[in-house]
C-alpha cells in the first residue's frame, strides 16, 4: 500500500509523539508498505528549528521506503496560546498543500493529533484523493487544554470542540490509546458509528529498552552513584504536576542517600527550577539524545508519572511503557481508574495515587521521623 502520514514530529526530532510515529512508520515499512511522511522540521528540543535544518521552509528527503516532506513549524512560546494557534495554522496550511499535491496517490491517509487542525489537512487530502482517512488521537483535544486552563475563552472552546467532532465523524477510523479515550471519543460521536473508534495502545521496543544495571555512565556523570534515584524523565510542561517533586525533595533534603532528578526540558522548567532553589538533592538534567534513553531509564530506582487532575482521562503518557520495559517501579499521580493507574496496578509495577496528592505520602523510600514532625 501507499500510505500518506501527517504528523507533527518525526525522527530525528525527539518529541515523544515523534518517537511513536517513527516506530509505526518503521514497522509499516518493514511490512513492505510505501510511505510519504509529511511532518515538521526538527524543533522539539529547544522549541526552535534545530541547527542545520533552517534556511528553507520546505524540504523533501527520499528514503528506501518512500519520502519525507519536512515543513517549517513556526515555533512559538508554548504559553502564548494565540501565537501557537497562528503557528499551527501556518504549519497546517503547508501540510495541506504538501498532502494534496503529493505525486503518488495514497491508498489511505493517517493523521496524528494533536495538533487538532492537522486533521483538516488529512481529511482534505483523503477526500481529494478518494482514500480512507484514519485519525490517530494521542491526546484528546481540546479536553487537555481546557483541563489545564490553557484555553478559557468559551468561543474558542466551542470552535475547537466543533472541529474535533467534525473530524471524528468524517474519519473512517479513529484510533486511541486506551479505553478511557475510547469512551471519551465515542461519546462525542453521539451514536454516529462509535464502533469506528479503536483502541491501539502505544508500544515500546523491548529489545532496545530492557532491564539494565542502574549504576551506569549517566549516574556517574551526574553524581548519582550509590544513591536512591527518584526520576522524572520527560517533558517539563503544564500537564505534569512537578511541583510535587519539589515538595518531596524538600521532605527528603536531610537524606544523603536519596536524590531527585528531573530529566528534560519544557515551558515550565524555568519556574520549577526557581521553586527548587536551595535544594541540593534535586538535579535538573537537560534532555538526553535518543540513543541514551535506555541508560536514563535504567538510572532511576523509582520513576514518576505525575499528571494534573483530569488529564489521565484524555492522555496516556508514552513514557509509562518505556519505564515498564526498563523494569523500573512507577509512582503515578493520576486519576483513579484510568489507563495509567490500571496498567500500573495490573502489572504490579508500583503505586498509583490521586492526582496532585503529595507524592511523598506514597514514596517507597521510608521518611525520617524528623521530616514527619516538620510536615
Amino acid at each position: 500500500m501507499n500510505l500518506l502520514v501527517l504528523c507533527p514530529h518525526f525522527a530525528p526530532d525527539v518529541a515523544p509523539t515523534g518517537e511513536v510515529m517513527t516506530s509505526i512508520a518503521t514497522a509499516l515499512a518493514e511490512r513492505g508498505h510505501q510511505l510519504h511522511i509529511v511532518t515538521s522540521l526538527p524543533w522539539y528540543r529547544e522549541h526552535a528549528v534545530e541547527p542545520g535544518w533552517g534556511g528553507r521552509p520546505w524540504r523533501t528527503e527520499r528514503t528506501e521506503w518512500g519520502r519525507i516532506t519536512r515543513l517549517h513549524p513556526f515555533p512559538t512560546d508554548k504559553t502564548n496560546i494565540p501565537a501557537r494557534a497562528v503557528a499551527f495554522a501556518g504549519f497546517t496550511g503547508l501540510a495541506t498543500i504538501a498532502a494534496i499535491t503529493a505525486r503518488v496517490r495514497p491508498d489511505a491517509v493517517m493523521v496524528m493529533s494533536p495538533p487538532l487542525p492537522l486533521g483538516l489537512s488529512g481529511w482534505l487530502a483523503a477526500r481529494t484523493r478518494r482514500a480512507p482517512f484514519v485519525f490517530n488521537v494521542q491526546d484528546v483535544f481540546p479536553d487537555v487544554a481546557v483541563e489545564l486552563g490553557a484555553i478559557t475563552n468559551e468561543r474558542v472552546i466551542a470552535a475547537a470542540s466543533w472541529l474535533e467532532r467534525f473530524l471524528y465523524r468524517r474519519a473512517d477510523a479513529v484510533t486511541v490509546l486506551s479505553e478511557d479515550l475510547r469512551d471519551n471519543v465515542a461519546g462525542k460521536l453521539r451514536g454516529a458509528r462509535p464502533e469506528r473508534v479503536h483502541v491501539i495502545p502505544n508500544f515500546v521496543d523491548t529489545e532496545r529498552i530492557a532491564p539494565a544495571d542502574p549504576e551506569n555512565a549517566y549516574r556517574r556523570e551526574y553524581g548519582l552513584s550509590g544513591r536512591t534515584v527518584v526520576m522524572y524523565a520527560g517533558n517539563v510542561g503544564l500537564s505534569q504536576s512537578l511541583d510535587l517533586v519539589v515538595e518531596a525533595a524538600r521532605r527528603f533534603r536531610d537524606r544523603d542517600d536519596v536524590v531527585f532528578v528531573v530529566n528534560g526540558g519544557g515551558s515550565a522548567r524555568a519556574d520549577l527550577e526557581r521553586s527548587a532553589e536551595g535544594l541540593d538533592n534535586l538535579r535538573f538534567v537537560d534532555m538526553q539524545p535518543r540513543e541514551r534513553l535506555p541508560e536514563v531509564l535504567a538510572a532511576g530506582d523509582i520513576h514518576l508519572v505525575p499528571l494534573r487532575r483530569g488529564l489521565a482521562r484524555s492522555s496516556v503518557p508514552s513514557k509509562l511503557y518505556s519505564i515498564l520495559a526498563a523494569g523500573r517501579p512507577v509512582l503515578a499521580s493520576v486519576d483513579a481508574g484510568t489507563e495509567v493507574a490500571n496498567t500500573v496496578e495490573r502489572a504490579g509495577a508500583g503505586i498509583a495515587v490521586g492526582p496532585e496528592d503529595p507524592l511523598y505520602d506514597s514514596f517507597l523510600v521510608p521518611p525520617i521521623p524528623e521530616a514527619e514532625e516538620e510536615i
